[in-house]
């Protein structure tokens, strides 16, 4: 990823603005793009006002590229400056004369980007500047700019030069200044969140400068190059494989399944099968909003695996268009009793498994074929999910089957071979915290000592706490800097939560992931909350979990509990217990950057209309638990906080 013009002060004097214009359609049309009058204007006015901005002794040293690309959010940013001591990230709008929110918005996700994912930008500031041209003079007032991303600053055409000089006085000299040559040196290494891994596997263009971006990823490259290894042997032995893919919460398991069906396998025809209703729905309308794919190409790449199963089963003659298919959440295929079971909304055509099953059809295949099964640790939330002891089980039963998976996740026989590659250990989707998977399993195994621990050594994690709601709607509106998304969770068992306001139904899935304010039906409206099963494998960048009486701390631990008629009670089997901790464990890993728990006050006994479903001793008890295992308290002034007081590392 680079700019498609980089110069030097002093070069992009020597050049007229139409110059600069000029080699700027060159890079475009090499790129396959039309270029438009308006765009060539654009560029002739912005690099005129750079010119006029940089003639000072000041930016004689400076670097400045144009047109840089940032891969992640497909998008360019009109110019970057780098100087001594700040990455000033510009956004140059051509006659606006209004400094828009939309814009100041679109120039900080700029610069939030920047510094999330190039290593060049850690050590010095990387300040958004909006350059509306004709909009009226602005009085500029400093901030405190020494780390990390401050507000945008607006600014006309006019002003510009003048902005500059304040904002470099405003910095002041580094400890040790920033230089061009090493900061263009500096890797840019994204990390796409699952929505916008899928969009850009689409586009061959873009998924090449992903692969090459992300080519630090051991941890996901490798597992990846391991996969299409077993595959290839299938293909090369004419064999049948189940390829176990592990690994723990936010660490890449779908992005490498979503890889093998859109990018290396494609025109293979693979599918990625999920029992995830709510995943297949975003990632279609997502794709179809976007253009990426006809609604015909993504309803065969992307299938309801209960669909595929019974489609197949009641045609027993025909063979799956696929010969790879990847099986999403395979820990949570449904054993036989579950899958044969009719219910009110269905009558099942299912006798086995559907590991069973999936192996049978899969097995119509003339030589060779592969399943490649996603395995998310701890994420079991629903009775009769048969986990992987069932995949085990069946494919030890079919000698014409092989399986490849990572040590120490599956108990086999000759018929199992062992590729430490296929196990994802590295979390991916917090993009600042790698701690906050592990924090959470200690929080979850009630382990107060190894949570402090990890909080204490890792200078705070990612999860803050209030009992305040109306703090928490602040704060993520707050966190969500840019174009960000924030939107409220909570368990499906959280019943009383009804009390609070927070009873009403999510609207549909697609519309709650991908519109945004003032769609009252979007996430960040931050009125209504997505269960376990509306959220789980997709993601937001700032989440709000709002915690129920269905988890709460008693005298020997977590106690889980069912809400019926008027009152709680309480989960005694080990097994559906554990399902209550893994509903909380998919919520508290769905973000990309913070969490913010609130845990409501509850009702007190002396109160004259007290609730005893909401008792204020037991959230009293899981908000002392929480702080001692390191979560950070939500300040009381969170409605006006400045975003880097909120956030833990905006560095």
């Amino acid at each position: 990823m680079r700019a498609w013009l980089t110069l030097t002060v002093p070069e992009l004097m020597a050049l007229s603005a139409e110059d600069v214009a000029a080699r700027l359609a060159y890079a475009q049309a090499a790129r396959h793009a039309a270029l438009e009058l308006t765009q060539r204007n654009a560029w002739v006015a912005m690099a005129e006002a750079l010119r006029g901005a940089l003639a000072m002794p000041e930016a004689a040293g400076w670097t400045v590229l144009l047109e840089y690309d940032l891969l992640r959010l497909e998008k360019r940013i009109d110019a970057i400056l780098l100087t001594d001591r700040a990455t000033l990230v510009l956004e140059w709008k051509d006659r606006a004369t209004r400094f828009l929110p939309a814009d100041l918005r679109q120039v900080e996700d700029y610069a939030l980007d920047l510094l999330d994912f190039h290593a060049g930008c850690r050590a010095h500031p990387v300040v958004p500047i909006l350059v509306a041209s004709e909009a009226p003079e602005t009085r500029f007032e400093a901030p405190l700019i020494w780390h990390g991303v401050p507000p945008p600053i607006a600014t006309n055409r006019r002003q510009l030069g003048g902005r500059l000089l304040e904002m470099m006085d405003a910095i002041g000299t580094p400890a040790e200044p920033m230089h061009a040559q090493g900061w263009l040196a500096a890797p840019y290494r994204p990390v796409p969140s699952v929505l916008e891994a899928a969009s850009m596997l689409f586009d061959r263009h873009r998924s090449a400068e992903m692969v090459e971006a992300r080519a630090d990823a051991a941890n996901l490259t490798r597992t990846t190059d391991a996969i299409t290894r077993a595959i290839d042997q299938a293909r090369e032995e004419q064999r049948r494989v189940v390829i176990f893919v592990t690994g723990i919460p936010g660490a890449g398991k779908t992005l490498c399944g979503l890889n093998i069906v859109f990018g290396a396998l494609r025109d293979s025809g693979a599918a990625f099968l999920t029992g995830n209703v709510p995943l297949v729905a975003v990632l279609r309308e997502d794709l179809r909003r976007r253009g990426r794919t006809k609604r015909d190409h993504a309803r065969t790449a992307l299938q309801n695996v209960h669909r595929f199963l019974e489609h197949h089963v009641l045609r027993p003659e025909e063979v799956p268009e696929a010969r790879v298919i990847v099986f999403d959440e395979a820990q949570r295929a449904w054993d036989q009793n579950q899958a044969s079971r009719d219910t009110q909304r269905r009558v099942s055509r299912l006798t086995l498994s559907e590991p069973a099953h999936t192996l049978d059809i899969m097995a119509r295949h003339d030589g060779w074929c592969a399943v490649v099964a996603l395995i998310g640790q701890g994420q079991e939330i629903n009775t009769g999910e048969a986990g992987l002891a069932e995949w085990g089980r069946v494919i030890a039963e079919r000698p014409e089957w092989r399986a490849v998976a990572a040590p120490g996740h599956l108990v086999g026989g000759p018929w199992l071979a062992l590729d430490e590659a296929l196990d994802l250990t590295v979390p991916m989707r917090s993009v600042r915290h790698p701690q906050g998977a592990p924090w959470v399993d200690a929080v979850l195994r009630g382990d107060v000592v190894q949570a402090a621990r990890i909080a204490r050594e890792a200078g705070g994690v990612p999860f803050l706490l209030t009992r305040d709601l109306a703090a928490m709607r602040a704060a993520l509106r707050r966190l969500a800097r840019g174009e960000r998304r924030a939107g409220l969770v909570a368990s499906s068992g959280a019943r009383r939560l009804r009390a609070e306001g927070l009873g009403v139904q999510l609207p549909a899935v697609e519309n709650w992931f991908l519109d945004r304010w003032p769609d009252v039906r979007a996430s960040d409206a931050l009125e209504t909350t997505a269960t376990e099963y509306d959220c789980q494998r997709l993601e937001l960048d700032v989440v709000g979990l709002c915690w129920g009486g269905d988890l709460l701390r008693g005298a020997q631990g977590w106690v889980s509990q069912r809400f019926s008629g008027t009152r709680w009670n309480t989960v005694h089997k080990p097994e559906a217990r554990g399902f209550f901790l893994n509903k909380y464990r998919v919520l508290l890993t769905r973000s990309r950057y913070e969490t913010v728990i609130w845990i409501p006050r509850g009702s007190d006994p002396a109160e004259i209309f007290h609730d005893p479903s909401r008792p204020r001793a037991a959230f009293d008890a899981v908000a002392d638990f929480l702080i001692r295992c390191g979560a950070g308290e939500l300040p009381v002034e969170a409605a006006e906080a400045e975003p880097e007081r909120l956030s833990l590392n905006l560095r």
